[in-house]
């Protein structure tokens, strides 16, 4: 199994000065370097205590001169929110500083207060995010990029510079609704699987990303599909519920919201996720119960074995939940599976 970070910004109360928010995850970042950890995937938000990270690419950056191994992911560039040519630029320049060390994930987002204030249409945001995308690769293989589509017209662009990963740096599309997965599947995208998923929903979508993706003549062979789960970690069982429920109380209070409870085109196989059930309980308890992995370090490993064999789960993007949960996973429970 292989292991990154999903690393947030989260400044809850405002208990600290931001700086220290900050100069905290550069002292996790420093870790994860001298350590098995493949990459720290940098969480792109906008308008909330719940990352205060509004551009991932110049923290790359920032990452970059502070490390010579670890990856540097974005999870994710929020794609509909950028002129595309900007995204193309800033990813190849962040590649280029970092020696190549690149993983770009995009997405479109779901947060209303950021479509709302960047000024881009809900009902736009699918159709805008693939073309934004399908930009940024053509700008990054093209050496003179013309492109005419429903949002983007451009003549004979020299877009600079070109990535140091050649033909381009991995990418990830970020896939959370069943349609979503299936685009990506066939359109042959590699995907990361979101954090506020259950875990048998996170399962029905690996099923159907792989069967749509081998059906459009895609192989399965070789790809990393990180999947990213919250990690709530104690000395005891007591410790790390506690830890878990103060993390949810504060995502949802923050940033998420219980969603109407919505018909998903494959009701039978893919199960109702988490927020959706959040709607008719505690969206906390619900949270708890579905999504989080949480315990002892013995717990957390029996439920990683479990979930490497049902996912199954290949490459973990842990999203730790308190710093003392990031330090028992990377001292007790990671090195179980190196």
């Amino acid at each position: 199994m292989q292991f990154g970070v999903l690393q947030f910004f989260s400044w809850p109360q405002r208990r600290v000065p931001l700086p220290t928010v900050y100069e905290r995850a550069f002292d996790r970042v420093h870790v994860m370097e001298e350590t098995g950890y493949d990459a720290v995937w940098l969480a792109e938000h906008h308008f909330s205590t719940y990352s205060v990270c509004p551009s991932i690419h110049l923290m790359g950056t920032h990452i970059a001169a502070r490390t010579k191994r670890l990856r540097i992911g974005t999870a994710v560039s929020l794609t509909p929110f950028y002129h595309p040519l900007r995204l193309a630029e800033e990813v190849a320049l962040l590649d280029v500083l970092s020696d190549g060390r690149v993983n770009w994930g995009a997405g479109r987002g779901f947060d209303a207060k950021e479509y709302a204030t960047f000024g881009v249409e809900r009902d736009e945001s699918y159709p805008k995010f693939r073309e934004h995308v399908d930009v940024v690769l053509k700008a990054w293989t093209s050496d003179r990029l013309t492109y005419h589509g429903e949002f983007c017209h451009y003549d004979d662009v020299e877009v600079l510079p070109k990535p140091l990963q050649q033909p381009h740096p991995p990418v990830w599309l970020a896939s959370s609704s069943p349609d979503a997965v299936r685009w990506s599947a066939q359109n042959g995208f590699s995907i990361l699987m979101d954090p506020h998923a259950a875990h048998a929903e996170i399962a029905a979508k690996r099923k159907i990303y792989q069967e749509e993706l081998e059906g459009a003549g895609h192989s399965i062979e070789g790809r990393v599909i990180p999947m990213a789960r919250s990690i709530a970690l104690g000395k005891t069982e007591r410790q790390a519920e506690e830890v878990a429920r103060n993390g949810a109380g504060f995502m949802f209070g923050s940033y998420l919201k219980p969603r109407t409870p919505s018909v998903h085109p494959n009701q039978k196989t893919v199960p109702t996720d988490a927020l959706d059930a959040a709607v008719a309980e505690d969206p906390v308890e619900a949270y708890l119960r579905d999504v989080v992995i949480s315990g002892t370090p013995e717990k957390v490993i029996d439920q990683l074995q479990e979930l490497e064999e049902t996912l199954p789960l290949e490459y973990l993007m842990c999203a730790p939940l308190s710093h003392q949960s990031f330090t028992i996973f990377t001292e007790e429970v990671m090195p179980h599976f190196m």
